[in-house]
């Protein structure tokens, strides 16, 4: 099985993902931490120099060679849903489980962190809140599964991804230590 975590940036895809694998016994794989290795360089700095379309054509390759894997666990960027290829990848190749993080509380767990480029602007929750607009719709086209994030622990999102990979029949109740 191949599980791919989709969300906006801060919706606890690399977290939840580093322990859904863990749980499953599946290698993890993060598609921002591979582009990085590839670019040798952060997003960051990529976007800053090569711009945003630039940066979708990387991202769309890694997706491509990443989801070609038997299974994992997967955590993707959060713009990964605007490219259809990568939106036909992730939904034909993978269980891809959205996990919906309001703009108010990404705001709350991001408002410090520096190095999210699309989030360095004068007004970075209502920046959070164009991207939830824009980007939802296109999550939900993608997504197999919705986890409503809100506050719980991860051990508890993970629980709850379990939980609907089990009652859609793709993991037994005995996989789960």
């Amino acid at each position: 099985m191949f599980v791919a975590l989709i969300g906006l940036p801060g919706s606890g895809k690399s977290s939840v993902g580093r322990q859904l694998a863990r749980r499953l016994q599946l290698p993890f794989f993060d598609s921002d931490h591979l582009i990085e290795q590839q670019l040798g360089c952060s997003i960051r700095e990529y976007f800053e120099h090569e711009g945003e379309e630039r940066f979708r054509d990387v991202e769309e390759a890694a997706v491509d060679q990443l989801t070609q894997n038997q299974t994992g666990v997967l955590s993707t960027g959060g713009g990964v849903v605007l490219r259809p290829g990568n939106r036909d990848h992730l939904r034909t190749r993978c269980q891809v489980v959205y996990l919906n993080s309001s703009p108010d509380e990404l705001f709350r767990r991001l408002h410090h962190d520096k190095n999210r480029p699309l989030l360095q602007v004068a007004d970075p929750l209502n920046r959070l809140r164009e991207l939830h607009t824009a980007r939802d719709p296109l999550y939900r086209e993608t997504a197999h599964f919705i986890v409503e994030t809100g506050r719980p622990s991860i051990a508890t999102l993970v629980n709850m991804i379990l939980m609907q990979l089990e009652l859609a029949g793709l993991v037994a109740l005995n996989s789960r230590p």
